[in-house]
């Protein structure tokens, strides 16, 4: 099935012409229907607090309530994510996706669209699957489904941004406490490591970052540590082939089987052994609007795994957590504003959406200067320009499974652009106004590295990865931040205007932009929140 399989130390590569062919879809539907739901929560059902999403901040949410005592009830429109499929595997192979790549799409929306030449989406199920790219007029926003939210499919970089940065970051928030409490209380419960210098110096799966650094360093800029939250003690097994391959096989856009630590295994398993909550994988929360005799109606769809709701029901709920990400918090909070369920919302919802200045590009490096043919699917190497350039770039790898002589970049800049979610009455539906040539300062900020690298080395721009004679990645972000930014949209902690029991605690409360990868800064602030929230309002 995967790209790159191992089981023990049998370990078999990929050619470019299987690499390029694709698989479409190996897996029939009627072998993916075999996932089963933990929980489904009962029509007229009353909770203390109900939690709509799985992700960062309603993770933390859910754990911290449950510790307090609270009975809390998540609610999630992905799948569980813990039954195999019929290779075997929870999760897909990069380089040979299916059914179980995609949230309800016929075909694969893959970052990079080509490469050599060749177009590589292809026809798939459709199917509940595990990456939303959901598109919007002048962009693409990549989203994890499932329980585990986005912590299943981005690449595990856990970053906390430079201290002199946050006052930009989140102005009204004591850096202070962040920094002495938060930030270090979310890095453990997220389980940070970093990797052993002299292994990545060592290791053949790390040469692409090596070369990622020289060519940094040579240009006079500082390349970076990342921690990260793979399992390092794993994937030094993996390139030694005494467990099965994990990040050495690829596996990273569409999920990771072994040794990524996703939410799943740290605040997941630590709030379900709390006993006091449970989850509703694919439910969709369409509702929220105060009860009669106090508390809130939450109106949810049941979901099978083609997307059809199956069953409506209605539940009352003390408390109400919005924590389904910065585009899925948005896009409901607009909804019931703009409906009547809940129209004492402020004007500030919708507004001061940012895509964390996502751009991303390739470089073309020189025959002698190889990347290598197996490349770790986690990058663990930054480029730190955002000071003079107002750029952070990671060093991405191309997992291809064979050589590429590419650099490859996902940069994170300093991008002023905000968009807003508005409530569109003909269609129904919830439109963005970002426009893709609001990029252009994200593109500038980056080209002040790759420039003056690709000067000082005598390189180029890769052209084949984003379409014909295309540089630069602009149609995308994994990073949506904003929505319902906080002390705007929210109090300084989260609570909703003119509704006592509604809170937001997600993405959604970040403005735009955390000048790093940005899950670390959202379970730090969904740690302070929920602590004064549990002092205050419980």
């Amino acid at each position: 099935m995967s790209g790159d399989v191992a089981c023990g130390n049998r370990s078999k590569h990929i050619s470019r012409r299987s690499f390029l062919a694709g698989t479409g879809s190996i897996l029939g539907v009627a072998a993916l229907g075999s996932h089963t739901a933990a929980a489904s929560i009962g029509d007229g059902a009353r909770v203390p607090a109900l939690v709509i999403g799985t992700g960062y901040g309603g993770s933390v949410a859910a754990l911290r309530l449950a510790q307090a005592g609270v009975d809390v009830h998540m609610i999630e429109m992905g799948m569980a994510w813990d039954t195999p499929g019929a290779d075997g595997k929870i999760f897909a192979n990069t380089t040979s996706p299916d059914g179980r790549s995609y949230w309800l799409r016929t075909k694969t929306k893959q970052p990079l669209s080509n490469f050599l030449g060749f177009q590589i989406d292809r026809d798939i199920p459709r199917y509940t699957g595990i990456l939303d790219a959901e598109e919007f007029g002048g962009i693409t926003v990549y989203q994890g489904r499932g329980v585990g939210g986005g912590s299943l499919v981005n690449g595990g970089m856990a970053v906390t941004p430079k201290r002199e940065n946050f006052a930009a970051i989140l102005p009204s928030v004591d850096a202070e406490e962040m920094y002495g409490t938060y930030y270090p209380r979310a890095n453990a419960g997220l389980g940070v490591g970093t990797i052993d210098p002299a292994w990545f110096d060592t290791t053949d799966c790390y040469q692409y970052a090596r070369v990622g650094r020289k060519h940094a360093q040579r240009s006079g800029f500082p390349f970076v540590f990342v921690p990260t939250v793979y399992d390092w003690d794993y994937m030094e097994r993996e390139a030694a082939g005494t467990v099965p391959r994990s990040a050495l096989a690829g596996e990273i856009l569409y999920g990771n089987n072994y040794g990524k630590k996703s939410l799943r295994k740290t605040y997941i398993a630590q709030l379900e052994a709390t006993g006091r909550v449970t989850i509703s994988p694919l439910h969709k929360v369409t509702s929220v609007a105060p009860a009669s005799g106090g508390g809130y109606t939450v109106v949810i769809d049941q979901l099978n795994s083609s997307g059809d709701t199956t069953a409506t029901k209605t539940v009352t709920a003390d408390r109400v957590f919005f924590a389904a990400g910065s585009v899925g918090t948005s896009k409901l909070l607009v909804t019931l504003k703009a409906t009547g369920a809940l129209p004492n919302l402020n004007n500030e919802i919708g507004k001061s959406w940012g895509d964390n200045g996502n751009v991303m590009c390739g470089r073309a490096n020189h025959l002698w200067d190889p990347t290598g043919s197996l490349q770790s699917a986690i990058p663990t190497g930054g480029i730190d320009n955002w000071t003079a350039g107002g750029a952070f770039a990671e060093v991405a790898p191309l997992p291809t499974g064979i050589e590429t002589w590419a650099s490859f970049y996902l940069s994170i800049t300093k991008n002023p652009n905000r968009a807003e979610f508005s409530w569109n009455a003909a269609t129904g539906k919830v439109d963005l106004s970002w426009q893709t040539a609001w990029k252009q300062p994200s593109i500038n900020a980056a080209k002040t590295i790759f420039d003056k690298i690709n000067a000082k080395e005598g390189t180029i721009y890769r052209t084949d990865l984003f379409g014909v004679y295309k540089i630069w990645g602009d149609h995308l972000t994994y990073h949506p931040l904003g929505g319902a930014v906080l002390n705007k949209a929210t109090d300084n902690y989260g609570r909703l205007a003119g509704y006592p029991g509604l809170y937001v605690i997600d993405g959604a409360l970040v403005p735009g932009n955390t000048s790093v990868n940005p899950f670390v800064t959202i379970t730090a602030l969904a740690e302070r929140n929920i602590e004064k929230i549990i002092a205050t309002d419980l």
